[in-house]
Parts: C-alpha cells; sequence; structure tokens
C-alpha cells in the first residue's frame, strides 16, 4: 500500500506520525511509504533520514496526498487539509468527532474511510490515546506551576511549598492516564493533591501515590468544595468517544481565589469547564473572573520529539494490519462504522488487531 505521512497543519503543532525508525519497518513488508518534505523536522527527524530508510519525499502536501492511500497523521484535518483528502483515502489519526459536528460532516461529505486513534480499543483500553494522555497529564502540571507564577498573571504561589509556607493545592478531576500523571508530578513537587474519580481502583491507585494526595468519589457538592480553595484545578474526564461532561461550572469558577489556574486537558472532546473554550500554543490563556484558563486542544504537541516516539510506537502495528488490505474489516467491531452518502467513518474499536 502507499501511506502517505503528511506534515501537520494545526497551529504550533511540530509532532510527525511515524519516525523514521517505524517508516523503514513498513519499506521492509513491501509498502511504498511517503513523507511530506520537512514533516519531521520539528520532531528532530531530517528528510535525509527518512530517505535513507527507503521513504520517498513529497514535494508537498498536493503531492502527498495525491501519492498516499494510507494517510497517517496524527492530529485531525483542517481546512487546508481537507481540501486535499479524497474519497479512496483510508484516514488514521486522532478525529475527536464528538466535539467537532462540522468535521464530522466535512469527512462524511468527501467520503473517505476514517479510523480515530482515539476509538481503538484493546483489552477494554485506549492503547493510541494512552501515550499522548500521559504526557497532556504532565504537561498540565508543568504548565499550570508556570501559570501560578505572578509574571504570567498567577497568585505568585509556589506549587510545592517550602518550610515556613504553606503548600499550594491541586485539584484533578479524573484518575485516568492523564489525571493520574498530573496527579503524580504535583505530588512529586510537594502540593497537597486531591483526585476525584467514580472508580474505587483508580481513588484506590492514588491515594497509595503518597500521604500527601487525597482520592475522591467525584460527588458535584464535593468537587464544587475542593475547586474554591484550589490554587491549580485539572481537567481530565473522558467519557471514550462522547463528549466531556462539564463538570466545573462557572459558578464554581467564581469562586476560585483570583489568580488560579484551570488546565482543561478535555478540551479535544470539548472540555470539562463551563468556562472552557479551545485555545492554541500561539494564544494558549484567557481570563474568567480572574481565572486563569488553558486550554490548548494539542498539548502534546509542545514536546514534538518525546510525543512523535511514543505514538509512532503505539500505532505501528495498527498501521501495518490497515496496510495489508481489507482484512482487517472483518473483526466484529468494525462492523458499527457510520454509513452515510456512500461515506465511512469507523469511530469504534479495532480489537483484536495485534
Amino acid at each position: 500500500m502507499r501511506i502517505g505521512i503528511p506534515s501537520e497543519t494545526k497551529t504550533l503543532e511540530g509532532r510527525v506520525a511515524l519516525i523514521p525508525a517505524a517508516a523503514a519497518d513498513l519499506v521492509r513488508r513491501g509498502h511504498e511509504v511517503f513523507i511530506q518534505a520537512g514533516a519531521g523536522e520539528k520532531s528532530g527527524f531530517s528528510d535525509e533520514a527518512y530517505a535513507k530508510v527507503g521513504v520517498k519525499i513529497a514535494a508537498d502536501a498536493a503531492a502527498l496526498y495525491e501519492a498516499g492511500e494510507l494517510i497517517v497523521k496524527v492530529k485531525e484535518p483542517v481546512a487546508g487539509d481537507l481540501a486535499l483528502l479524497k474519497k479512496h483515502h483510508l484516514l488514521f489519526c486522532y478525529l475527536h468527532l464528538a466535539a467537532e459536528p462540522s468535521l464530522t460532516k466535512s469527512l462524511l461529505d468527501i467520503g473517505l474511510t476514517g479510523v480515530a486513534f482515539e476509538s481503538v480499543e484493546e483489552n477494554g483500553g485506549l492503547p493510541l490515546l494512552l501515550p499522548m494522555s500521559v504526557i497532556a497529564g504532565r504537561i498540565a502540571t508543568q504548565i499550570g506551576t508556570t501559570l501560578l507564577h505572578r509574571p504570567q498573571g498567577g497568585k505568585g504561589k509556589l506549587l510545592g511549598g517550602m518550610a515556613s509556607t504553606p503548600r499550594g493545592k491541586v485539584v484533578v478531576l479524573g484518575a485516568g492516564a492523564a489525571g493520574g500523571n498530573a496527579a503524580a508530578l504535583a505530588a512529586a513537587a510537594g502540593a497537597n493533591v486531591v483526585v476525584f474519580d467514580k472508580r474505587q481502583d483508580r481513588l484506590a491507585e492514588m491515594m497509595a501515590m503518597g500521604p500527601n494526595v487525597t482520592a475522591l468519589y467525584a460527588y458535584e457538592s464535593s468537587v464544587a468544595e475542593e475547586v474554591a480553595s484550589a490554587d491549580l484545578v485539572v481537567g481530565a474526564v473522558l467519557i471514550p468517544s462522547a463528549k466531556a461532561p462539564r463538570v466545573v461550572t462557572e459558578e464554581m469558577v467564581k469562586t476560585m481565589e483570583k489568580g488560579s489556574v484551570l488546565v482543561d486537558i478535555s478540551i479535544d472532546q470539548g472540555g470539562c469547564f463551563e468556562t472552557s473554550r479551545p485555545t492554541t500554543w500561539k494564544e494558549p490563556t484567557y481570563d474568567v473572573h480572574g481565572v486563569t484558563h488553558f486550554c490548548v486542544t494539542n498539548m502534546p504537541g509542545a514536546v514534538p520529539q518525546t510525543s512523535s516516539v511514543a505514538i509512532s510506537a503505539a500505532i505501528l502495528p495498527y498501521v501495518q494490519r490497515l496496510a495489508a488490505g481489507n482484512e482487517w474489516r472483518q473483526f466484529e467491531p468494525l462492523r458499527g462504522g457510520i454509513n452515510v452518502d456512500g461515506g465511512e467513518l469507523v469511530h469504534p474499536a479495532l480489537k483484536g488487531m495485534i
């Protein structure tokens, strides 16, 4: 199969879907692999590194999409990509369609087949969402710590505190991969951390992190009480393939001290704060009721080298199966694809593909 790896076009997005080592594996299997010139540079991978392993360099996006049948990218297609996608393409990337009805319609109008990274299931987990969730969780705590600094508009508080000063307080909504990593980093920094979830096993794991971590069931009244006294709130609520629920209301935001920070990892799925709206790395923050909001939709794009290596390792086995032909369609979970006007948008799982 002809596999195309385009440059990412989202604002300040530096990731590349397949690093040279992964592309080399596909070439060895007899596939033709194309990459858009410069697509890997922001992640530290030159065109020469790809060419050395047999990857063909496409001069521009138009040439790349023309050459490829299976298009493998990281983020959802934006206007420039949509203009180049055709009905015969098989698109494999993050789509986050629950929060993007207009994108869903555009893809169905094109009539292509799309497989969303975030909807691929394996043994009850989401293996293609996992690595980016880990990175996003860690970035959330790192950026939240920085945004609490006074020059950034924050209240001027050191999150971990020190002798003779109080520790900062971090509230994390959701104890999955993103929330768990956000909580772990905050706890390691010395902050008092409160994690909310509804799964007893995850709450137990959070409590085991240390004496400065409290794990609570996500009653609305308890969330409101803890948010009011938080310095940093990290939203990491996920309902697979669905829009994120609004866990923090605007009234709760009003109760927070001025200069506090909200970081919404769930923004890709619509956001879990009522006051959330998508932002980019170019203009990452905004203020509501004196509280700084950080709602960047591609947080892992800030560390493209780490992110590209991680996502490439996660998706390669699935790319191999997709590139092998139509055998992947035989798996039962894929028969639930959305078919509208001749288009098929495969949003359910790719169980059993490894």
